[in-house]
């Protein structure tokens, strides 16, 4: 079985980078920054959203499903840089080519990943792979959009058509599935200054491993499950979070309990 990698990440502007690329007062603090920039932005573009490059990322959470085992996990310590956390996440890749899955992870994830690693100078060649060192990644590799090695499911059950893309909690609350737990995304950087990076990476965890419950039932969807094989899959998840007994997981399975 190919393992199955679900990830998810959360950042915050890069303040430094900001400083870095703009014409700013050396002395000017960095709530003045950010309220500048997101002043601007709002003026260019209706939305104070930092572009990719400028997202610092602060948390990534993966849900790691083999053959006998589910995993998941927030990569590194609170405290780690974010060079640390990206190296982490594509040494994972080197050492287990996962079948890799994501919500809007080609829209937002991979791009930030990929631009900050290229920041970072971080080395990640087995996900760089386009051919040149195994044949397969030539017709099947993590960068092409409409290959398999990385699934975004939110592009793909759109067809790959914006107007048609669905958010990760609603889709998950459809289906059953709990959904987004203690914040959403627009709340992660207020949650960061307040010292709160614990509570964004367990938001990130239920995160991930809505997506992995999506994704199975996305191979439902598909015929690579039979519904026995389906159902087997989503209890053996939900077992393993009963089986924890952090805060998070607990939460994550009452509500769940809830909309049965």
């Amino acid at each position: 079985m190919t393992p199955i990698l679900a990830f998810d990440i959360e950042t915050v502007p890069d303040v430094v980078g900001i400083r870095r690329t703009s014409e700013l007062p050396a002395d000017l603090e960095d709530a003045g920054v950010l309220e500048w920039f997101a002043q601007k932005r709002r003026a260019a573009s209706g939305s104070d959203f930092a572009p990719h490059h400028l997202q610092r990322v602060v948390a990534i959470a993966c849900a790691l499903r083999t053959e006998h085992d589910l995993r998941v996990w927030s990569i590194g310590d609170p405290d780690d840089a974010e060079a640390e956390l990206i190296r982490r996440f594509f040494d994972g890749i080197e050492r287990f080519t996962p079948q890799l899955v994501s919500w809007n992870g080609g829209g937002f994830d991979l791009p930030v990943l990929q631009q900050r690693g290229l920041i970072c100078g971080i080395t990640a060649q087995r996900y760089w792979d386009w051919g040149d060192g195994d044949r397969e990644f030539k017709f099947n590799s993590y960068l092409g959009r409409y290959h398999t090695r990385h699934v975004d499911l939110m592009d793909v059950l759109a067809m790959y058509q914006p107007r048609a893309n669905a958010p990760l909690d609603a889709m998950a609350r459809l289906c059953g599935f709990p959904g987004k737990l203690g914040m959403s995304g627009a709340e992660v950087g207020a949650a960061v200054a307040r010292g709160e990076l614990h509570e964004v990476r367990n938001y990130c965890e239920t995160d991930v491993v809505n997506t992995l419950l999506l994704y199975q039932r996305f191979r439902l969807l598909r015929g690579e499950l039979t519904a026995e094989e389906y159902a087997r899959e989503i209890a053996f998840v939900r077992d393993k979070l009963v089986a924890s007994d952090a805060p998070h997981w607990q939460a994550f399975v009452a509500a769940w309990d809830a909309i049965a």
